[in-house]
């Protein structure tokens, strides 16, 4: 059994002693729903989806004495989308906001869903709808997301490139997310001085973000830089993503624990599949793809995270495990998302040319 690092890590710290005053206090909703945001608040950060059961535990209780509380709808459309329950999270998202109409966090995690699903002007609707309520920057940042997926990559990313530079006092984690974006804005315009600048600004919030760590990391991959991942994600085994991309710089830079890794893997999404866990099939499709070379599997994986799943990422899994796999037609549906939505990409373009589609 795996000992959660609680001794080291504050933030565990604090909530342990929030559990123990909840023993005592068992009736107090409020604090459920901060322990609730806490541990879903850690899931987000480690991308360890233990916390989420625990969120999801201390909850539970609420369902029958919450039905008005908008916080309460809040934390469970977070949870029910970390699960992939989009439709459920979508309609918990939308009784917070109609309980709490000026709440910024419901309509932020509706656009961001709408992103995962490729519904880019429902997205764009709510982030007219964050212009109306929420700080500018943040408001500018969600409007350039959607138009830097939608064909408009040069003026989304010098517009929230300039929006962020003339904010001052920006909190540090809408600063991550905004540098988050532009750095793989940046990448995608093959300006890797300018995408590392923006990774390094995130970085230096000080905020762990498991994201922004597979991210940055994925870069360095890009650019051969195996041994800089292996610094950054060093002691991160506890997070399937981020031990994915340590294996994969293991494999790149010959390091001695590559094998560790490569078992842990295979241990993990094994015990997934027979537990029916599709939370990581992105990444499963990639170890299966690049880690087992096992195509088939591969192309398996990314066809069944397709249908729930449709950011750039998951398109550029289904077209590469079907193009390794020579069944140009399994990848169909990315190849009507990519002519559909006008995403530039050189990486996606280069791998619908080899499929042999075109705009």
């Amino acid at each position: 059994m795996e000992r959660l690092p609680v001794a080291s890590d504050p933030a565990l710290r604090a909530v342990e002693s929030q559990r123990r005053q909840l023993a005592s206090r068992p009736d107090d909703a409020k604090l459920r729903l901060d322990i609730a945001e806490r541990y879903f608040a850690l899931a987000m950060a480690q991308g360890d989806p233990r916390y989420v059961g625990y969120a999801t535990s201390t909850l539970a209780p609420l369902e029958t004495t919450a039905a008005g509380d908008s916080r309460y709808w809040l934390v469970r459309g977070q949870l029910q989308q970390y699960g992939h329950d989009f439709a459920g999270a979508l309609a918990s998202l939308k009784r917070a906001s109609e309980l709490e109409p000026t709440a910024v966090d419901p309509v932020a995690w509706r656009a961001a869903i709408h992103m995962v699903q490729a519904r880019y002007a429902l997205a764009a609707a709510e982030c007219d709808q964050l212009a109306r309520m929420a700080q500018p920057l943040f408001a500018q940042a969600c409007t350039a997301y959607v138009r830097g997926t939608t064909g408009q990559l040069i003026p989304a990313y010098d517009l929230l490139s300039k929006a962020v530079a003339a904010e001052k006092d920006v909190p540090p984690e809408l600063m991550l997310w905004v540098q988050t974006r532009l750095a793989e804005m940046a990448v995608r315009l093959q300006r890797w001085g300018d995408a590392e600048r923006h990774y390094r600004v995130a970085l230096a919030q000080g905020i762990t973000d498991q994201f922004l760590l597979g991210s940055f990391a994925d870069f360095l991959l890009q650019r051969e830089r195996a041994p800089e991942v292996l610094q950054l994600l060093a002691g991160w085994e506890r997070s399937d993503i981020l031990l994915l991309r340590l294996a994969l710089a293991g494999r790149a830079a010959k390091d001695p624990g590559v094998a560790g890794w490569e078992r842990q893997l295979r241990e993990r999404f094994q015990a997934a599949a027979q537990r029916g866990d599709r939370l990581h099939e992105q990444e499963a499709a990639r170890w299966a793809l690049e880690i087992e070379n096992d195509p088939a599997r591969a192309l398996e994986h990314a066809r069944s995270n397709y249908t729930r799943q449709k950011e750039p990422r998951d398109a550029e899994m289904l077209l590469r495990a079907a193009l390794a796999a020579k069944q140009p037609a399994a990848a169909q549906a990315a190849l009507e998302w990519w002519k559909e939505s006008g995403y530039e990409d050189p990486v996606l373009a280069a791998l619908a040319l080899k499929l042999g589609a075109a705009r």
